[in-house]
C-alpha cells in the first residue's frame, strides 16, 4: 500500500520543480528582451514619440522688369502654449493670466473673457500645446512675445511659434490672371506661379518633434534639423507702372460700353517682352470687373476685320493685286452664293482701290480681292497663311493657350464655297488676341515674328543665374516689299481710315486696324454680340511696342472697334510715348529753382527786360513767379498777374516747357512731357484738385 505521505510530498516537489522552472523561464526571457530585444524595441518606442516634420521653405518672387514686387511669400506663424510647463507655476501663472489675456485680445481683436476662460481650462487639463492663433503675421507675433510670462523666453516661458508662409501680391488684382496661383489638392497650375512652380518652390527643411499629451507635436531642439532653401526668384516682363495704366484704361472702356469682357496685351517689338497684360471680366455675383479669366491667351475667337491684314499679306506677296489698283464695290452689297455680304455703308463712289478697301475696312472690297485672286485654288491662300506661321500655338510656358483654327480646303467636311470669301474677312476660323498681335508685331518687327515672352531672367539672392533670350518663331514672315506694303496700308488706317479720329492730332504716328467681329450665339450671328478690337503699333516710324485691344460685347450703342477699342489703344499709347521721348526732353528742364518776388502790380515791359538782363536769364517773359505766371501782353505791352490756387491744377495751356514743368514739379505735381515748343495740351484739367502722388502729362506742339 502506498505511503500517503510520500504521495504528498512527491506533488509537492513537483509544484515547486515547475514553478521554479517557471520563474527560470520568465527570468530568461527578461534577459533575453533586455539583451536581444531591447535596443529594437527601444528605438521603436522613440519612434513613436518623435517625429521628423517638413519645414516649409520661402516660396521665390516674381518681380517686375524692374524689380517690383508682383507675388512673394508673406511668413505667417502658429502660435501655441505649453500652459501646463513645468517652469510656469500656478502663482505665476494666475499672477498673469489677466495680463496675458488682455493682451492676447487686443493684439487678436478676440474677446478678453474667451481668451481667459480657455487658457485657464488648459491650465486645468494639462495642455502643453494650446492653440493661440493658426495665422499670426510677424507684427503680431512680436507683441505677443512681449506679454508676461511669454518674454520670458521660448522654454521658461512656454511660447511655442511655427513659421509659415502665405502668397500675397502686393498690386492686389493687377495682372492677377496672368501672375496666376497653385492649388495642388486640385492640381491647378495658372499663370507664372503654375509656369514656373518648379523653380519658385523651394526645398523643405526637416524638424524633429516630440508627442506630448492629447497627441500633439512639439520641436524638441532649439534649430531645425535641416533648414529650408528658398525658392528662387523669377523677373517678369510686366511694367508695373504699364500694367497699371492698361487695366484702369481698359476698365474704363468696359464700364462705358456695358462690355462682358475685354483684354489689352503690349509687348516690345523687338523683343516680345509682354510689359502690360490685362483681361477683365464682369463677375455678377458682385457686380465688378475681375481677373479672372486670361482672354487675351485662352479665348480663341474670330477676330474679323483685323484678319484682314494676314489677306493682304497674302495677295501682296504672291503679287496677285498691287495697292493702286482698283475694284468696285459700288453701293458696299455682293452675294456670294447663296449668302450676302454688306459693307457698313458705301466708300467713296463705289470704285475704290485696294488700298481704299483696306484702310476703310471694306468687307466687299477684300472678300473680292481675295475670291478673285484664289477662288481657282483656294488652297494657295491657305498655305500662303501656313506660312506666315498664324496656324500654330505660340506653345507659352503659361497653360491655357487657345488653339488656332484656320481650316484648309483639304477638309471637305468643313468647307464651303463661301468660306474663302468669308475667311478673308477674319471670320470661320479661329485665333486669340495674343496670336493676332503677334503676327501684327512681326509687321512692326520689319518681317521678323518672335515670341511673346513673360519672363527674362531667374535669380537667386539677387543675382541672375539664367538669363532667357528672344525666341524666334518666323525669321522673315514675307518680303521686304510685301511688308513695307503692310505698314503702309496700317498707317493709312490711322491716317485716313477707320482709326483716324481717334488718332487725330496725335503728337506721334501710329499703325493699326480696327476690328468689328459679330458673335455667333447659338451657330447663328447677330446684330447683337460684336467684339470691338484694334491692333498695332507705334510709333510708326519707328515701332517701339505693338499692342491689342479687345472688347467683348459691348452693350452700351457703340460696337465698332474705333469707338470702343482703339481709345484704350491710344491712352496707353500716350503714356508710353512720354516713357519714350522723356530723356530726349529731360536737359530742357530747370536745373536751378528761381524765386522773384511776386509782382504787386503791373511791370512795364522795359522794366521787365532790364530785370532779366540783370539776372542773365534772357527776356521771355513768361517765366513762373512763385504763384504766378508772367505773360507778355501784346497790345498793351506789359504783363499781367495771374495767381494760382495751390490746391488745384493749374491750365499750363500756353506755357513753355522749362516753366510748365518748373510751375507744376514746385507744387508737387509730377510731369511728364512729349514733343516740342509750348504746352499744347494736359492730361488733367486746370481746376481740378490736387491728389497724392498726382502726375500730369503735357503734350507740347505749336501753340
Amino acid at each position: 500500500m502506498t505511503d500517503p505521505k510520500k504521495d504528498i510530498l512527491w506533488r509537492v516537489y513537483l509544484v515547486y520543480f515547475c514553478v521554479l522552472v517557471f520563474a527560470f523561464a520568465i527570468v530568461a526571457k527578461i534577459l533575453y528582451i533586455q539583451i536581444e530585444e531591447g535596443p529594437k524595441l527601444s528605438a521603436k518606442a522613440q519612434n513613436q514619440e518623435l517625429k521628423v516634420f517638413d519645414l516649409e521653405a520661402s516660396r521665390g518672387n516674381i518681380l517686375d522688369k524692374n524689380g517690383s514686387l508682383l507675388a512673394t511669400s508673406v511668413p505667417i506663424f502658429e502660435v501655441r502654449f505649453d500652459v501646463s510647463s513645468p517652469h510656469i507655476s500656478d502663482k505665476l501663472f494666475k499672477s498673469n493670466i489677466d495680463s496675458i489675456a488682455n493682451g492676447l485680445a487686443f493684439i487678436l481683436n478676440k474677446p478678453i473673457s474667451k481668451i481667459k476662460q480657455n487658457l485657464v481650462r488648459a491650465r486645468n487639463n494639462g495642455n502643453r500645446y494650446f492653440l493661440i492663433t493658426r495665422r499670426a503675421n510677424y507684427d503680431q507675433l512680436t507683441k505677443i512675445k512681449e506679454l508676461p510670462i511669454f518674454r520670458l523666453g521660448k522654454y521658461k516661458g512656454g511660447l511655442i511659434a511655427i513659421q509659415k508662409t502665405k502668397r500675397a501680391k502686393p498690386y492686389n488684382e493687377l495682372a492677377a490672371r496672368t501672375i496666376g496661383y497653385v492649388n495642388q489638392k486640385e492640381n491647378l497650375f495658372v499663370g507664372l506661379e503654375g509656369a514656373y512652380t518648379s523653380i519658385l518652390t523651394g526645398k523643405n527643411g526637416k524638424m524633429v518633434m516630440r508627442r506630448i499629451n492629447h497627441g500633439d507635436w512639439i520641436p524638441i531642439h532649439d534649430e531645425n534639423e535641416v533648414e529650408p532653401k528658398d525658392g528662387l526668384d523669377i523677373v517678369s516682363t510686366i511694367d508695373v507702372h504699364i500694367q497699371d495704366v492698361a487695366e484702369s484704361s481698359l476698365l474704363a472702356e468696359l464700364l462705358k460700353h456695358k462690355a462682358f469682357q475685354g483684354c489689352a496685351v503690349v509687348m516690345e517689338v523687338n523683343t516680345g517682352h509682354v510689359i502690360a497684360i490685362a483681361n477683365l471680366r464682369y463677375d455678377s455675383s458682385d457686380a465688378k470687373y475681375k481677373e479672372t479669366y486670361n482672354y487675351a491667351i485662352g479665348e480663341s475667337i474670330e477676330p474679323g476685320s483685323t484678319f484682314k491684314l494676314a489677306s493682304m499679306l497674302a495677295v501682296l506677296e504672291d503679287e496677285k493685286v498691287k495697292l493702286t489698283d482698283s475694284l468696285i464695290t459700288g453701293v458696299g452689297y455682293t452675294r456670294y452664293y447663296n449668302r450676302e455680304m454688306k459693307d457698313v455703308h458705301k466708300i467713296g463712289n463705289g470704285r475704290i482701290t485696294v488700298r481704299d478697301a483696306f484702310e476703310h475696312s471694306s468687307n466687299v472690297g477684300i472678300s473680292r480681292i481675295i475670291f478673285d485672286s484664289y477662288k481657282e485654288n483656294p488652297s494657295n491662300y491657305i498655305d500662303r497663311l501656313y506660312s506666315f506661321s498664324i496656324n500654330e500655338p505660340l506653345g507659352f510656358s503659361i497653360k491655357g493657350e487657345g488653339k488656332p483654327l484656320i481650316k484648309h480646303p483639304s477638309n471637305k467636311k468643313f468647307w464651303y464655297g463661301t468660306s474663302l470669301p468669308w475667311m478673308s474677312i477674319g471670320y470661320e476660323l479661329m485665333v486669340t488676341p495674343m496670336q493676332t498681335l503677334t503676327y501684327y508685331n512681326a509687321v512692326a518687327n520689319d518681317g521678323k515674328m518672335v515670341k511673346p515672352m513673360f519672363v527674362t531672367s531667374i535669380k537667386e539672392g539677387g543675382a541672375i543665374i539664367e538669363e532667357f533670350e528672344t525666341v524666334i518663331i518666323n525669321e522673315q514672315v514675307a518680303s521686304t516689299q510685301t511688308i513695307d506694303s503692310a505698314k503702309s496700308l496700317l498707317e493709312g488706317v490711322v491716317e485716313r481710315g477707320t482709326a483716324m479720329r481717334v488718332f487725330k492730332n496725335s503728337p506721334y504716328k501710329a499703325a493699326g486696324k480696327t476690328g468689328t467681329a459679330q458673335i455667333a450665339k447659338g451657330g447663328k450671328y447677330n446684330k447683337r454680340n460684336y467684339n470691338a478690337s484694334f491692333v498695332g503699333y507705334f510709333p510708326a516710324d519707328n515701332p517701339t511696342y505693338s499692342m491689342i485691344v479687345v472688347v467683348n460685347n459691348p452693350s452700351a450703342g457703340k460696337y465698332y472697334g474705333g469707338s470702343v477699342a482703339a481709345p484704350v489703344f491710344k491712352e496707353i499709347a500716350d503714356v508710353l510715348y512720354s516713357t519714350i521721348v522723356a530723356d530726349e526732353y529731360n536737359s530742357d528742364l530747370p536745373s536751378d529753382s528761381l524765386t522773384i518776388p511776386k509782382p504787386k502790380k503791373a511791370i512795364w515791359l522795359d522794366d521787365l527786360e532790364s530785370i532779366y538782363t540783370s539776372l542773365n536769364i534772357g527776356n521771355d517773359a513768361s517765366l513762373p513767379i512763385t504763384g504766378t505766371w508772367a505773360k507778355k501782353d501784346n497790345n498793351d505791352n506789359y504783363i499781367t498777374e495771374i495767381v494760382f490756387n495751390q490746391n488745384r491744377i493749374p491750365n499750363v495751356i500756353g506755357m513753355n516747357a522749362k516753366d510748365a514743368v518748373f510751375l507744376l514739379e514746385n507744387m508737387g505735381i509730377s510731369t511728364t512731357i512729349s514733343g516740342r515748343g509750348k504746352v499744347k495740351k494736359q492730361s488733367i484739367r486746370g481746376g481740378s484738385r490736387i491728389g497724392e502722388n498726382t502726375n500730369i502729362y503735357l503734350q507740347l506742339g505749336n501753340y
